[in-house]
């Protein structure tokens, strides 16, 4: 990768910037077009259809109409597994067009795309591939003169709302299972990184896979999102974004068809450090990573750091040398950690808390500026404010971007009382030798994910969503394609 010249491939890079209804690329039905910006240098990359009402009609009925024809719901298992098996190899030997495209699109740096979010997209579809003839429906245990049937068929269409942090995985994880279960999806990416959707759905394609059966709406929340949220033909609507938009879908679905709603929302991650901890170093420097990683603009990132008393000194001096490592750059350079803000609105939130944090008399121990300007792009220091306690919004709100807030703590019980003082309920961690300890914990932590002497540990094996308005509804695992069935109970008299 050191040898690659990522920024020239990156301005000769060729991409679509359409619609992909029905096996087609497309303009919008109203031809309206909505700029799409690297957020590395401010320069356009194009011009994006910008899908509302009528196109999501257009996806809905051919879905719908592919979905009865059973081309791909009615495919034979082992079929539907090869046919997303060839799809993950053709994902997997696009790899580095698909790193640049989340690079140039989303600001991500080129080391994370082509460590992570492209292999990760790829793994993803395989392993939903493989699972397909693994699963088993049930025969119910009744007597011999009955049978019942515990089966489970396909929703019908899914329509998946996928955010712009990390556009590919997320996108993946929604796809997947659903097409693993036999449905038609539509998928509205993000406005601010729809290019790797679109670049999907071509490959979906021209994998083999039906027309029809994987459709891509790039537009806005506002439009194309509500829109399909609200439409009476679509059967499950799933989404990955924030709290706020979240509870507006939920409440779409249930004013149109009660559609099945399964929902995956903000965060606000407590990361827990014990005075026992084994190796202090490991941890201090995976909390640096923890809200560094991919801007901070991570629904898990640990964003609260809860640190036991008789360390804190000596965690706060590690965490200092470890945060300056994390320094923004062109995120087409290899040797880059922290890339671009998503965009302006994004930055400005970032730097507003920053301001609400002083003002509200935490400690700024460092970083917090904006920087690189020159660049056109748009940069942030990662930032570390000491001082913290529970009243502050820094240590309550989701900021989604890298901004530390530490507090200490005395005993367990307090650690606990603080981590699960949140709205949300997503992740976790806990940094402790004690098995006891970790135990105890991770019990009482009202999470739907703990990382113990880790940050971020897990697999596709692993359900992956929160607790309370974190959302509901599982991504990743076999509990992930189960979501997109409908279960039947069928008894049969015998004579």
């Amino acid at each position: 990768m050191e040898n690659s010249n990522w920024i020239a491939q990156a301005d000769s890079l060729q991409y679509s910037t359409g619609a992909f209804i029905n096996g087609e690329l497309t303009e919008a039905k109203s031809g309206a077009t909505f700029p799409c910006v690297n957020p590395a240098n401010g320069k356009l990359l194009g011009n994006v259809a910008r899908c509302d009402q009528a196109d999501v009609d257009l996806a809905v009925r051919v879905a719908r109409r592919v979905f009865d024809s059973g081309v791909w719901s009615a495919l034979a298992p082992t079929q539907r597994k090869a046919a997303l098996q060839k799809y993950a190899a053709l994902i997997e030997k696009n790899t580095e067009k698909l790193a640049m495209l989340e690079t140039i699109d989303a600001g991500k740096p080129i080391a994370d795309t082509l460590g992570y979010d492209a292999p990760a997209t790829a793994r993803c579809i395989a392993w939903n591939a493989e699972a397909i003839d693994k699963l088993y429906d049930e025969v119910a245990p009744v007597s011999q003169d009955s049978l019942a049937l515990v089966t489970r068929e396909p929703l019908g269409v899914v329509a998946a709302i996928v955010p712009w942090n990390f556009p590919a995985v997320m996108m993946s994880w929604k796809l997947g299972p659903a097409l693993a279960a036999g449905n038609s999806v539509i998928v509205k990416p993000s406005e601010k990184s729809p290019l790797s959707a679109i670049f999907l759905a071509e490959l979906a394609h021209e994998s083999g896979i039906p027309a029809g059966v994987f459709q891509v709406l790039p537009g806005f929340g506002h439009e194309a999102g509500q829109a399909l949220a609200l439409h009476q033909d679509v059967d499950c609507i799933t989404f990955t974004g924030s709290t706020a938009v979240g509870k507006k879908l939920l409440t779409f679905a249930g004013e149109s068809n009660m559609k099945r709603a399964f929902m995956e929302c903000g965060g606000k991650s407590p990361h827990i450090i014990f005075s026992d901890v084994k190796d202090i170093d490991k941890a201090v420097n995976t909390a640096a990573a923890a809200i560094c990683y991919n801007q901070g603009e991570v629904c898990t990132a640990g964003s609260r750091l809860l640190v036991q008393r008789d360390i804190y000194e000596q965690v706060i001096e590690k965490l200092l040398v470890a945060i300056k490592t994390w320094q923004p750059g062109n995120p087409l350079e290899p040797s880059t950690n922290v890339g671009a803000i998503i965009d302006q609105q994004q930055l400005d939130r970032i730097l507003d808390y920053i301001n609400i944090g002083q003002a509200e008399g935490a400690t700024l121990l460092c970083g917090g500026q904006q920087v690189l300007t020159e660049t056109g792009g748009l940069y942030v220091e990662p930032c570390v404010f000491t001082d913290v306690t529970p009243g502050m919004r820094i240590f309550k709100e989701e900021i989604f971007g890298s901004v530390l807030a530490v507090t200490v703590f005395d005993t367990l019980e307090e650690a606990i009382t603080l981590a699960n003082d949140s709205e949300y309920g997503l992740a976790a961690g806990v940094w402790t030798r004690d098995i006891s300890t970790a135990v105890r914990c991770s019990r009482a932590l009202r999470a739907g994910t703990v990382f113990v002497n880790n940050w971020d540990g897990g697999d596709m094996t692993m359900p992956f969503g929160g607790y309370k308005q974190s959302g509901n509804g599982r991504d990743k695992s076999l509990h992930a394609i189960e979501k997109y069935t409908e279960m039947k109970s069928t008894w049969i008299e015998l004579d």
